[in-house]
């Protein structure tokens, strides 16, 4: 079973079916949730209280019902159990039918083309210098001066120039926004530490004992 087509399956399934109410939902996330625990095995044994506690439903008599509803209604296959030692089996039926691999496919195999093809991808930031300077003053007139401002920007603006907009020489930037409110964030803080140092230079020279002799 493939988690996340089977997600996207019921979601919708759970999106067209009026019968269900949230219980339901809640009581079917926690099987699936135990099953994807468990890799989806066929079937799966549960316990009724970790179930129930699971889905935060206080009667036994709602659990049973929404259990057996989930069954009536296909998305799931219960199989009670009569003996008071042996818990009861779940059958999580199968949504993500588009998941099947061909026959002695492997999963690598499938993946190699897609991630030479991704190797080709870049990402073109096509921005002026003044369009920075203007973010920046924008965006961050607050936290620093004007011209304070202006030097961070353009100062953010020829280093990614210089790198071809990559991240470690690597990674494209996809959002040069973004990028540039850490670029700030760690300016204010190289800005914060250098302050407290000088404060504290200051305040060693201010409780220093001159009667001492060198």
């Amino acid at each position: 079973m493939n988690y996340i087509k089977q997600m996207n399956a019921i979601f919708t399934k759970f999106y067209k079916d009026s019968r269900l109410n949230p219980t339901h939902i809640s009581l079917y996330f926690s099987l699936f949730q135990l099953g994807n625990l468990n890799r989806f095995p066929e079937t799966f044994y549960i316990n009724r209280e970790e179930i129930m506690k699971l889905s935060k439903i206080g009667s036994k008599a709602t659990y049973h019902r929404c259990l057996k509803q989930l069954d009536h209604w296909g998305y799931i296959k219960y199989l009670p159990s009569h003996n008071p030692y042996k818990g009861s089996k779940i059958k999580l039926l199968k949504f993500d039918t588009s998941s099947e691999q061909v026959p002695g496919q492997a999963v690598g195999q499938a993946l190699v083309p897609y991630i030479k093809h991704d190797k080709h991808i870049k990402t073109e930031i096509n921005i002026k210098k003044e369009e920075v300077v203007i973010f920046f003053k924008n965006e961050f007139q607050n936290l620093l001066p004007e011209k304070q401002l202006q030097t961070e920007a353009e100062k953010f603006y020829n280093h990614n120039k210089a790198t071809g907009w990559m991240i470690g020489g690597k990674t494209p930037i996809k959002d040069w926004q973004a990028a540039a409110q850490n670029w700030l964030q760690k300016a204010l803080e190289i800005k914060t530490k250098k302050t407290s140092k000088k404060l504290n230079h200051l305040k060693t020279n201010k409780n220093k004992n001159y009667d001492t002799p060198l």
